[in-house]
This record gives C-alpha cells, structure tokens and sequence, in this order.
C-alpha cells in the first residue's frame, strides 16, 4: 500500500507531454489489461475503449478537445465511449459470456439475466445513457492507477465536445458516445506543472466519521 500512495503522490494531471517518447507494447498492454479488469455495475462494462495512435486522427480532434496540446504529443490517446440505450441485447451478450466463461448452463443465471432487465429497462433512455456514462469513470481510475505504478503519465479530460468527437469517429453510428478522453505518455521536463505541490482537501475536512 505504501508504494500504491507513493504513485498517487507521483501522478499529475500533465499538461505538456513529451511527444518523442512512446509507450512500450508490453505496457500498453497492461494498461489494457487493467481497463479490462475495471469493475462495472453487474459486471456489464457497458463502453468500448479506443486507442488512437494514428496522428491524422488525433490531429482532427484536438479542436474538438479545445485546442489541448496532449491530444497529439501524449504517446496514445484514449477514448472512453458508452454504450448508448444500452439493453436486452448487451445483457444478453453478457450472459452468453459469462456462461462460457464458468462453463455453466445459460439458465442457471436466467434469473440475473431477467433481473438486469428489469432494472436497467425501468430506466427511461436519458438515465440509462447517465450510467453507462458514469461506468467510464471507473475504468478510468483503473488506467490511472496502473499506470501510475508503471511511472506513465495520463491527463484525464472531460474538456471536449463529446458530439464533436462523435462526429469525428463516427461514434453515433456505432451506439456510442464519447464519454471521457485521457492521454498517455510520458511528461516533458519543461512541464512545470509537475513541480507543484499537490492541493487537496485536509483529511479533516474532507472526511466524516459517523
């Protein structure tokens, strides 16, 4: 745990990365394999996570993400995208995985499968789009922790225009909606953002024991 609080006080939001480094393969993969591991509500992980490498791309949403210098020097950018009217046909899928996955009768877990359906179906569109949205946020940390351990720097972003990036990557086309961005790679040495003292709350204030 000691390490895990040390990384947290090594993290930063970067703001000037240096675009002459790339993430390694191998840790680029971890990083994937911790957003895979992220929990989610039920377990339905109800977004696709892009990451874009590809500068003519990046080079295109950088306006869309208010002219933020990270979307083109950071190493990948990633991109955080809900499902959108998520329903019957993804808990399905869902299922069928996890069916195969325990090597168990679909059946079996019908009832789980009837009882998301009941409970996500309730919600009208608008709500369901709110927390599919909200399910990003916790691959998100998940991305951030692991690659802090690595020591790889990562700028989280909701300053964009999500119907601008939709627009971009053809997102509404494929049900989706860009949520969150973070960028990746490794800080410049002339960032001075790095240098600062982190400002939170005091415990004191910020927690509550009851």
């Amino acid at each position: 745990m000691s390490n895990f609080i040390t990384d947290q006080k090594w993290r930063y939001a970067t703001k000037k990365f240096d675009a002459s480094k790339k993430i390694a393969a191998s840790d680029l993969e971890t990083l994937k394999e911790a957003i895979q591991l992220s929990t989610s509500s039920y377990g339905l992980q109800p977004y696709k996570i892009f990451i874009i490498e590809n500068a003519e791309l990046r080079a295109k949403l950088q306006p869309a993400a208010w002219g933020q210098s990270q979307i083109v020097d950071a190493s990948h950018v990633i991109v955080f995208a809900n499902i959108v009217n998520f329903g019957d046909q993804e808990i399905d899928s869902y299922i069928n995985n996890l069916a195969e996955t325990r090597g168990i009768e679909i059946e079996s877990v019908k009832g789980y499968a009837d009882f998301m359906k009941m409970k996500i179906n309730a919600l009208s569109v608008e709500k369901r789009d709110v927390w599919t949205s909200k399910q990003t946020y916790l691959a998100l940390a998940n991305l951030m922790n692991a690659a802090a351990e690595l020591k790889i720097d990562v700028t989280p972003m909701e300053g964009f225009e999500p119907e601008a990036v939709n627009e971009i990557m053809g997102l509404k086309e494929l049900g989706l909606n860009a949520s969150l961005i973070a960028t990746i790679g490794y800080r410049h040495n002339e960032d001075l953002t790095q240098h600062y003292a982190k400002v939170r709350k005091p415990k004191s204030e910020l927690f509550i024991n009851l």
